[in-house]
């Protein structure tokens, strides 16, 4: 399995290569400080995984969806330092198969690799927990339909999300805002489009990670 290693800190790149070359499975073929480097050495020498800190200096996320563009058989593996939850999922997003944090145990790290290699997705456990402390559910995530385009969403479409967050049905909606249930059900489809998710739960999780509604609404919900 061929292995480029991505990170503008040198002490970072010594510290996971020197990890990775007591694993037979894996060869390190390649290390790159910034994303013209990076693509550089895949043109020059091919590779199955970057291991990849797309927050370092000379990195952005565009680089992944780039990437992905010439070379849709390579995986990404994403290392980086404590991110927040939307950040993490925007890297999913992007093209990030697995994702696990710098200072987890060798074992996570290597163990994300060849998992990812294997076709699986991987989350450390600080990784996961993040995710899930924002209320969100990685196995709700539609990863095919995402893509790094922004999210746009018109005001009517926000309007229509909260109240499915609020637990509203379509015939609700469609009553408070005084049109058909016909069309609060298309503005629904397109919404779930947009957002790349598959159900309701998606749409909630969306809500509240982006603020349109708060989580505390679902954590007194049944104090009633």
């Amino acid at each position: 399995m061929k292995v480029i290693i991505a990170d503008s800190n040198e002490l970072i790149r010594v510290g996971i290569r020197t990890i990775l070359n007591s694993e037979k499975t894996l060869e390190i073929v390649g290390e790159a400080k910034d994303s013209e480097e990076l693509l550089s050495e895949i043109q020059n020498f091919g590779a199955d995984i970057i291991l990849i800190d797309y927050t370092s200096p000379g990195f952005t996320i565009d680089i992944i969806p780039n990437v992905l563009q010439k070379f849709p058989s390579i995986k990404f593996v994403a290392i980086t330092p404590e991110q927040s939850a939307q950040t993490l999922v925007d890297a999913l997003r992007c093209g990030v198969q697995s994702y696990v944090k710098k200072d987890c145990d060798i074992s996570e790290i290597v163990n994300s690799i060849k998992e990812t290699e294997r076709g699986n997705k991987f989350f450390c456990g600080q990784i996961l927990e993040t995710i899930q402390r924002a209320n969100i559910n990685v196995e709700d995530i539609d990863f095919e339909s995402f893509s790094c385009e922004p999210v746009l969403l018109s005001e009517r479409e926000n309007e229509i999300i909260k109240f499915i967050a609020e637990g509203q049905t379509n015939t609700q909606i469609a009553e408070i805002l005084f049109l058909s249930t016909h069309t609060i059900n298309t503005h629904r489809k397109n919404i779930m489009a947009k957002l790349g998710v598959k159900n309701t739960a998606g749409i909630v999780m969306y809500a509240v990670k982006t603020g349109i509604v708060s989580p505390n609404k679902f954590l007194f919900a049944g104090e009633a």
